[in-house]
């Protein structure tokens, strides 16, 4: 009677340990495309393991100079239109894949978001009003869809440092409206700058540190560069108390991809598919053991994934390279933080 008792009681501490847990975020950033999608589009999701989704509305704005916020329109593709979220996104929740809201903002004739900044106080209210009719319109979808969690922006340096009490407010409009988890994609060098990371759920970072000035590092050579990061990103996080979440993280596969992890422009340099797949160990190695630390959505995975990737590719996308079966593995691990 003793040891079946004890047994009980060991079987429902062990009961409570496990719900008290959550699995790893083990995420891919999906591309949005012309077409709606189905299994088959998911499938190649499942087999990397991944049991999260960033799918990203785009919103734009044409000139600078006049920074309104244009979003649904029909220059954009179904996949970046709220109807297209809505597809998406009940696809993927039909198989169990959970879901991160995560919008992009565009400049259509070039330039970085984290600089954009206006240049009146009539361009500033612009800015801002239709920044809040885009991210409210995405954060009804987000809870119409019961989505796990809900980004409230990307990558937007100049327009958080400098509007300080409009994103708080605009945090606390967003949670009236939606009752998920909330966090913020900043840039690598902007989220030690960030101040509202206490009125969100998470620290979001697009992880992409510069980790290495060599040809072809090594996994170990990798982890040796991740070390002055980790340290100001573990500084922040307890600082704030609260789970750091890459937004982003990924490497392209192409010599030196760690010298400059966030360059997409980059033509130059031979296809390194080792190298790729030797930078997400890293990655891996150095993070998802922390319990401090929530998971993160690699990028980009794309919805054709018999037209994409491959062995002549050097661009970010894992898909059909020694990257895509690193995923596999590091993705299919039970780890819990």
């Amino acid at each position: 009677m003793k040891t079946k008792n004890l047994f009980l009681i060991a079987f429902m501490i062990a009961n409570i340990s496990c719900k008290g847990q959550s699995k790893k975020i083990n995420g891919v950033s999906f591309v949005a495309s012309r077409d709606s999608i189905n299994i088959a589009h998911i499938t190649p999701v499942l087999q990397v393991n991944s049991n999260y989704v960033a799918l990203m509305p785009y919103s734009f704005i044409r000139n600078i100079e006049t920074p309104k916020i244009e979003f649904n329109t029909n220059r954009e593709w179904f996949g970046e239109s709220k109807n297209g979220l809505l597809q998406y996104a009940k696809e993927f929740q039909k198989v169990g894949v959970k879901l991160m809201v995560k919008p992009h903002l565009w400049l259509r004739r070039g330039g970085f978001t984290g600089h954009l900044k206006p240049n009146s106080d009539e361009n500033w209210l612009l800015l801002e009003n239709s920044y809040r009719n885009y991210i409210l319109t995405y954060a009804k979808a987000a809870e119409q869809l019961q989505a796990e969690m809900l980004c409230i922006g990307t990558e937007l340096e100049q327009f958080v440092l400098n509007r300080p009490k409009y994103w708080q407010a605009l945090i606390k409009e967003i949670r009236a409206i939606y009752k998920g988890k909330l966090t913020y994609a900043a840039n690598w060098d902007e989220f030690k700058r960030i101040t509202f990371w206490g009125e969100l759920d998470f620290i979001g970072i697009d992880a992409y540190f510069p980790l290495s000035d060599k040809k072809s590092p090594t996994v170990q050579e990798f982890e040796m560069g991740w070390k002055p990061h980790k340290q100001e990103i573990m500084r922040i996080q307890k600082q704030f108390n609260k789970p750091v979440l890459f937004t982003e993280f990924g490497y392209r596969s192409i010599d030196f991809t760690g010298k400059k992890p966030w360059d997409a422009n980059r033509l130059e340099g031979s296809i390194n598919l080792n190298a790729q797949a030797d930078a997400l160990q890293a990655i891996h190695n150095q993070f998802w053991k922390e319990e401090w630390f929530a998971g993160g959505f690699v990028w980009k995975w794309f919805h054709r994934h018999d037209r994409v990737g491959g062995e002549k590719n050097n661009r970010f996308t894992p898909q059909n390279k020694p990257a895509e079966k690193k995923l596999v593995k590091l993705y299919g691990h039970e780890n819990h933080w």
